[in-house]
Parts: structure tokens; sequence; C-alpha cells
């Protein structure tokens, strides 16, 4: 199926080709004739646009576009669904996210881990259970050399000796097994200070910093157990470790919800308290707990992307750029063919270890007994689950399939999917409408030539 998305952002024309990834920015003449480009002759686009342009200017751009259209770069088959097949191949688990606390100091309103303990009690994971794990991702490994451990909770820190048990005994098992470990680590910088900072620094390859913006935002929603806030806190702390890390290989990660709608002003905030790699994304919270976004929403949102875009490319010219994770689009390779029409890879490539050893699909899927796959105390893992979500696809969900933006953001997130639907093969509205909007404003700013 040919598919095309045209779209007018800040007086530019764009046009994506869906399969073939082509970008175009076209003139006025153009853009309007693709309206009509697939159902109408040439004589009837020349009619339907005569009291716009003349016949000679019509025919000229169609010469253009016809051109682009037998180069493969407009209008292409596409070429994905011939790979199908090949994802039938053994799964390989490539990352853990180790759960290493299921015990927070902070009470975060929209947590989704239920304040830490993910439903169940506030508990630790032991060195022994780390070292089960980093043996299970060796083992379901396989060849695969380079491979990814996350550090998450709940907050981390808060058993920080056992993440240097773990990363000891992982360097010692990679020489032996020929495997390379990058470390992650995601804090809320309370227990952050001038030792554990240099010790990320020397061990972990990627550190992020969760904190929402502008200090009443951030205090509104992450509080201490007492209900005070931490902002005050935190921010000279991450200004720092941002620094220590030469602006690079970190990130601010903050989350925004209905109650701060006009999230691009904590953006804008963080980059100018100096953070130069930062992440703010949407909550994702029960329908009508107060704090989820909605259908009637997405208006403002649409235009809070648009302000964020303009700004990104303003300081970017005026040489105060920074780094949006969601504004991030590589036009020129972007992800291999297999993670364009699968995603994240949870579930199959990518797995979430509890305190107590338990496998499940992700971080988000922690708790529900209906996708526990096993435990890395026995080194057992339930295929069937794993097979589950490896076939999911952009080709298994109706609404991405004919969805002009699926190849970017790869079918979305399953665990959005299952809590909006209770099926992974379903999409979150919201989330997909905010993606499609990134997109677009991600495309505008690669047409701006900075």
């Amino acid at each position: 199926m040919t598919m095309i998305h045209k779209f007018s952002l800040m007086d530019t024309n764009i046009v994506v080709d869906v399969n073939s990834g082509a970008v175009h920015v076209v003139d006025d003449i153009s853009f309007d004739i693709l309206d009509f480009y697939k159902d109408y002759t040439v004589d009837e686009i020349k009619d339907k646009l005569a009291d716009k342009y003349s016949a000679d200017e019509i025919e000229e751009a169609l010469r253009e576009i016809e051109s682009l259209r037998s180069e493969g770069l407009l209008y292409s088959e596409d070429p994905y669904k011939d790979y199908i097949p090949s994802m039938n191949r053994k799964s390989v688990v490539k990352a853990l996210c180790l759960h290493i606390s299921h015990d927070c100091n902070l009470r975060c309103k929209y947590c989704f881990a239920s304040t830490g303990d993910f439903g169940g009690q506030r508990t630790m994971m032991s060195s022994e259970v780390g070292k089960k794990a980093i043996d299970f991702l060796i083992s379901e490994s396989e060849n695969r050399r380079n491979l990814e451990v996350d550090f998450f909770g709940g907050e981390p820190m808060m058993n920080f000796e056992v993440v240097k048990e773990i990363i000891e005994y992982a360097r010692h098992k990679e020489k032996e097994h020929n495997k390379n470990f990058r470390f992650t680590l995601t804090t809320n910088g309370l227990l952050l200070n001038d030792d554990n900072i240099k010790y990320i620094n020397e061990n972990m390859h990627n550190i992020v910093l969760s904190i929402d913006g502008r200090k009443e935002v951030n205090d509104r929603m992450r509080k201490r157990i007492d209900g005070s806030g931490c902002y005050k806190d935190i921010l000279p702390k991450f200004k720092h470790v941002a620094e220590s890390r030469n602006q690079d290989n970190y990130y601010v990660r903050g989350t925004f919800t209905r109650e701060n709608m006009d999230f691009s002003n904590d953006v804008i905030h963080l980059a100018d308290e100096g953070f130069k790699q930062i992440s703010v994304e949407p909550v994702v919270a029960a329908k009508d707990s107060g704090y989820d976004l909605r259908e009637e929403d997405l208006p403002q949102l649409f235009d809070e992307y648009e302000k964020l875009a303009y700004e990104y490319v303003k300081r970017s010219k005026e040489g105060e750029w920074f780094n949006f994770f969601h504004f991030m689009i590589d036009l020129s390779q972007g992800p291999c063919i297999i993670k364009r029409l699968s995603g994240c890879g949870s579930g199959h490539e990518y797995l979430a270890i509890t305190p107590e050893g338990d496998i499940y699909p992700c971080h988000q899927f922690v708790g529900n007994e209906k996708f526990k796959m096993g435990n890395v105390k026995e080194g057992v893992l339930n295929r069937d689950i794993q097979s589950y979500f490896k076939n999911s696809n952009v080709y298994t969900k109706k609404e991405c399939d004919s969805c002009w933006a699926k190849f970017y953001c790869s079918g979305g997130c399953a665990a959005n999917s299952f809590n909006f639907h209770n099926d992974i093969n379903k999409t979150y509205k919201v989330g997909c409408e905010l993606e499609k909007k990134r997109v677009e404003c991600a495309l505008w700013i690669k047409a701006q030539d900075i």
C-alpha cells in the first residue's frame, strides 16, 4: 500500500513518503496538487486549481512529482512486509531493567509504580538476585556482545551498595564471556553526593535525573514522604552531574500531566538552568485520575510542541542549543528494519527483574501476574509470553497499518496499549496523536537546516 503524509507547519510545506522514508519540502503548488494527484487526471487537476495556478505551472509541478515517484521517493510500495518472516528468528535478550529497589523516598502523585512498591511490599533487591540476573542475561544473550543493564526503582540509590556489587560482578563476568555491559541509573537525586556521583561517572554509561521542570510544577507532583517538595535540593545536584559529565550521556527527565499542559515552559526552564539533554514526556495515567491527558486536550498540547519546536530552532541558531529527546530523528539511517516494525523489544529483547528475581516484559508490567515470565533464580523464561511480544508489530495492529507515522513510533508502547485496551496489539489514541505531532515537529526542525 502506497502512502504519503503532507502537512504544513509554520509556513513550511512537508511531504513524507511513508514507505521509503523520504521527506520533501515542497512549494505551495506541489502541496496543493498532491490532494488530487492519485485520483484525478491532469486536466481535472488543472481545472480544480485554475483559480490559483496557470496550466503551465501545474504541468511543471506535475513533472517534478512524477520524477520523484519514478525514483521511488513518492508513493513508493511497502518494502517491509517481506521482512516479517525474518522476525520469527529466536529472540535474544539484550537488556534488563533491574528493579534494585521497590521503595522510594518520594511519593510522586502520578507514579505508575504506586509510589515505588509496584502494588506490593517495599523491598530491596539482594546482591544474590542481582548476580543471578546478570547470569541470566549472559545466558539469554547468546552471541550478542553489547548488553544493557538499567538500575531502576523505586529509588535505586536507596540500595546503592548492591548496585555496586552487581556492577563489580558483571565486570568480572564480561571478560569471561566476551560481553560488554553498559549501565544506566535512574534517580530522583535526593541521595546523590560527591562520592556516589564520582562512582556513577566512572561506571554508568548514562544517568537519568528525574525532575518535572519549574519549581511549582515539580513540587506539586514530586513530594517527599512528609509532603514537602524536592526541587531546591535536587536542582544543584543535577547541575553538578550534568557538568561533571560534560553535558553528555545523561538526561533530565520530567513528566507533564493535565496540571501543567503548558509543559513547553518546563522544557525551556530546564534549558535556561543550563541542561543540554532534556526529556519531558506525557503522563500515562488512569482515566479520570485527574492527571490523565484526554482527547480534548490535544489541540493545546499540539500548540505546546510547536512552541517548543520554534524555540528549539531559535536557540540552536543563536548558539544556545539543547537536545530534546522527542525531537531526535535520523533521516539518513534511522533504526534497523526490525526496530521500525516492532519497537523497543519489551517482552523479548528487553525484560524487567523485580527484587525477588521475577521476570516481566518491562517495568510497566511489573506486578501483573498474567505477565510474569519466570524467575532468574531458576533461569527459565516463559517462551509463550516472549513470542506474544515478539510477534507484535505495526502489521498486527490495525490502527498502525494505516498510520503514516508507524515506522517512526514502531507501534507505540505495549504497556500503554494493554493498560488502556487489555491488548498489546491495540493502540492508545492520545499517545498516538502526540507521537505524530512530535514527529511532525521533528521533521520541521530538520527542514530548518540547523
